[in-house]
């Protein structure tokens, strides 16, 4: 079993169970297939499981080090976003809902999406290698947002909490709107998603929310 699963902690662990999504940080294996470092690149993106019927052999040391999501909430929680190459209809509206949600960086349409990864990035990671996160009212993020509760990574959904595991999410808990909550997707992605960018969100048996 390889360690290339993410959680929305943004930490890549090891399960067996299968992602919907895969993405890459670069090169971040040795040629054991072991993690060395958390990332390569600051454009951490999320791809399609398949793509015009390419396949690479998993951690090859020449490629980026494949990596796979439960679902695309998840992957943007630890600080992916849609690839240009592979996804490009949804690499278009996350960069424009993107600057629709974060309007005061004086980012334009002309922006590349160089600038954006750089500001993602700095969001994602301090410099202990701890994940950054900040506090707010859940009456005040979007459906699709992973707070942290008791340690543990949690996705709001209308109006409820739905603990994440790698197969799926547990039946629904329910929070007060107006408590302070630790919010692990990260700001400015926060914003994407109020701005209208609606995330992939697993469904279906032993899969909440429905």
């Amino acid at each position: 079993m390889l360690q290339n699963r993410v959680d929305p902690k943004g930490m890549v662990i090891k399960t067996a169970a299968r992602g919907q999504w895969m993405g890459n940080r670069g090169v971040i294996h040795n040629n054991q297939q072991q993690i060395i470092r958390p990332f390569n690149l600051h454009a951490w993106i999320t791809c399609r499981l398949a793509y015009k019927n390419q396949q690479l052999p998993l951690m090859d040391r020449n490629h980026n080090t494949q990596l796979f999501f439960m679902d695309e909430a998840t992957a943007l929680s630890a600080g992916h976003r849609p690839c240009a190459f592979c996804r490009r209809d949804d690499y278009n509206k996350f960069k424009s809902f993107w600057l629709k949600g974060n309007p005061a960086n004086g980012f334009t349409k002309a922006t590349t999406i160089k600038p954006i990864d750089d500001f993602i990035h700095a969001e994602r990671i301090n410099k202990d290698g701890t994940k950054i996160t900040y506090t707010t009212q859940p009456g005040k993020l979007p459906d699709g947002s992973f707070i942290l509760l008791n340690d543990l990574p949690f996705l709001l959904y209308k109006e409820q909490l739905y603990l994440w595991s790698p197969f799926g999410y547990e039946k629904p808990i329910q929070i007060s709107m107006t408590q302070e909550v630790t919010v692990l997707t990260p700001a400015s992605i926060i914003n994407t998603i109020a701005a209208g960018y609606q995330p992939q969100i697993a469904t279906g048996a032993g899969k909440h929310p429905v």
